[in-house]
């Protein structure tokens, strides 16, 4: 064979085996693509809700007595809550903003007639004079004066249990014997002869809270 036909004969071998290896990769099976992951569904988190405030049964009710006496109160955008239901050594005086919701706590006293053992608990209510003990319900708070307590807040009882407030002088005035220090030392504070006594160092803000003309209510829930 000459060198022509050798060159053609192997270039038309070459060509084929070419043909063949590209045929021979197109009969291939093609490789299954991975497919993309199922996107995972967002399932939103609840929300649990807010806490309930310790004094939230005490504002409803408080809330119902400013609608009675809806007459007597033009001012209805922060009320004075005083929750008997919590002893003398916690923080169970508030005054709540009705609009915003937030509030400010203070010691309170409770009169020496409502608990005669001095637990540091409100015992029981009275109207009574010379009963030296807590009134419940709604008053009016009234004007600023300075008496033998030093600066103090008169009190306007507008329910049959606590009308006599202004003769037994029933008034908000800062006493020594509610401050942290006395809590600390005694585990409770003193008592006041049916006043609603607070520490002296928070009696300016809690009388500018108050002003004249909004309501403080005060009660225990399951009073006996």
């Amino acid at each position: 064979m000459n060198r022509r036909n050798f060159t053609k004969f192997a270039l038309s071998g070459l060509a084929f085996s070419f043909l063949s290896d590209s045929m021979g990769r197109a009969a291939l099976p093609m490789a299954a693509q991975p497919s993309a992951p199922a996107p995972v569904p967002v399932v939103p988190r609840a929300v649990p809700p807010a806490p309930a405030v310790p004094y939230a049964a005490l504002l409803e009710r408080a809330k119902a007595a400013l609608d009675h006496h809806a007459d007597s109160f033009t001012l209805r955008d922060r009320v004075g809550l005083v929750d008997f239901n919590a002893p003398s050594k916690e923080l169970r005086m508030h005054v709540v903003d009705l609009i915003g919701g937030q509030a400010s706590s203070y010691l309170v006293a409770h009169g020496r007639g409502s608990d005669p053992a001095h637990s540091g608990w409100l015992q029981s209510f009275s109207n009574e004079p010379n009963s030296l003990a807590s009134s419940s319900g709604a008053f009016k708070t009234g004007e600023q004066y300075i008496g033998q307590h030093g600066r103090a807040m008169r009190l306007l009882g507008l329910d049959p249990q606590n009308n006599n407030a202004e003769p037994r002088a029933i008034v908000i005035h800062g006493a020594a014997y509610v401050n942290e220090e006395h809590v600390a030392a005694w585990g409770k504070c003193g008592r006041s002869e049916g006043c609603f006594a607070v520490a002296p160092h928070m009696l300016p803000q809690l009388l500018g809270l108050l002003g004249q003309g909004r309501m403080l209510f005060a009660d225990k829930i399951n009073a006996v």
